[in-house]
């Protein structure tokens, strides 16, 4: 659809005309949207959609879109897609926990001097963890704790796998360094 084509149906009935744009377009934002914003839920990448094709609804209200729509829609595609991708880490750092201090613990009664032990190296370790700072943070846990893969971690991140492998040798260097400061050695992990 072309900018004159979307004014034309703009004129005549602004249901019809986004309507249109809706369908044409839907498919485009949504791989988008999921390419930069797969690891969050498919609600989170549903709501991104609604506020990608509101903005271009509400930017192409005054009927002067020119030429083709798909370069202007993917533009505003990406940059949502990355404010989304903000508000949702941000969102996700403040309500998803890392630390093992709140987790509740289920004994197994066989040893409970060996579990606080055990927990209490857990939560050093996710300590040391986020010490580290995004993104390093965010491919330990992505790697180690999830088990995802340089590529899978390197989408997540808009990276290149090689700088995921990298990232991810450094990180690990300066959280063997972290541990040990804190007198824990990688024996006891």
């Amino acid at each position: 659809m072309t900018g004159a084509e979307y004014n034309s149906l703009l004129q005549k009935t602004s249901g019809k005309a986004h309507e249109m744009l809706f369908d044409e377009y839907y498919s485009y934002v949504r791989a988008i949207a999921f390419n930069r914003l797969h690891f969050f839920t498919n609600e989170d990448i549903e709501e991104c959609i609604s506020d990608i094709f509101a903005e271009v609804f509400f930017s192409l209200n005054d009927g002067n879109a020119t030429g083709e729509l798909k370069g202007y829609i993917g533009t505003i595609a990406k940059r949502k897609c990355i404010d989304c991708y903000r508000r949702l880490s941000r969102n996700a750092d403040s309500s998803f926990s890392i630390d093992e201090e709140n987790a509740p613990e289920i004994s197994s009664g066989e040893d409970p001097a060996a579990e606080s032990e055990r927990s209490e190296l857990r939560r050093i370790l996710m300590e040391c963890i986020k010490e580290l700072g995004t993104p390093d943070s965010i491919i330990m846990i992505q790697k180690f704790y999830y088990n995802k893969n340089s590529q899978q971690i390197a989408r997540l991140l808009s990276m290149k796998p090689s700088a995921v492998r990298m990232r991810c040798k450094r990180a690990a260097d300066k959280l063997k360094e972290a541990l040990a400061v804190r007198g824990i050695k990688e024996d006891a992990l």
